[in-house]
């Protein structure tokens, strides 16, 4: 299933999403498309220790298949444009915008897992094992994320982080 970049990130990474803008830009360009991002909702103890839920109050991002898969899948992926989410800590009501806007390539691998090359930011869902701690951040920079198929998500390159958790709690 195709999903948006930041949302494969998230929850992965998770599916965010929600409203669109009410006069939505055009597509960069020829070969690109809209994947809405739907609302999503995580448990406590899964990203944060409270429950969280999360609508896109700005979703214009645009895909496009750079290159394929035999079966028509994409194998390399671009993604690129606005995306704003508003995040609730479900428990006291406590609300955040996170700019999730980034720009991206991701290549998917045959044994599920993905590599993400990204500039800007991105919503991340840390789990327990990877570079991060398990929580939920706004990764800004240039940056290197890989994901495996037993849940490790690899961080590298230049980039800060803005912990999602602590701001909600």
């Amino acid at each position: 299933m195709r999903r948006p970049i930041s949302a494969a990130i998230a929850g992965v990474m998770l599916a965010i999403a929600g409203g669109t803008a009410a006069h939505a830009t055009p597509g960069p360009g020829t070969g690109w498309h809209r994947v809405p991002t739907p609302p999503f909702d995580l448990p406590a103890g899964y990203r944060c220790d409270f429950p969280v839920h999360a609508v896109a109050v700005v979703d214009e991002v645009y895909y496009r298949t750079l290159v394929a898969k035999p079966d028509g899948s994409p194998r390399l992926e671009a993604a690129t444009g606005p995306l704003v989410l508003r995040l609730t800590n479900v428990d006291t009501g406590a609300t955040v915008d996170a700019d999730a806007g980034g720009s991206s390539t991701s290549t998917y691998h045959d044994d599920g897992g993905r590599t993400i090359h990204s500039a800007g930011p991105i919503l991340l869902g840390a789990g327990e094992a990877g570079t991060l701690a398990r929580g939920l951040y706004v990764v800004d920079g240039l940056y290197r994320i890989d994901l495996r198929p037993d849940g490790y998500r690899g961080l590298t390159g230049h980039y800060t982080t803005d912990d999602l958790c602590a701001k909600l709690s």
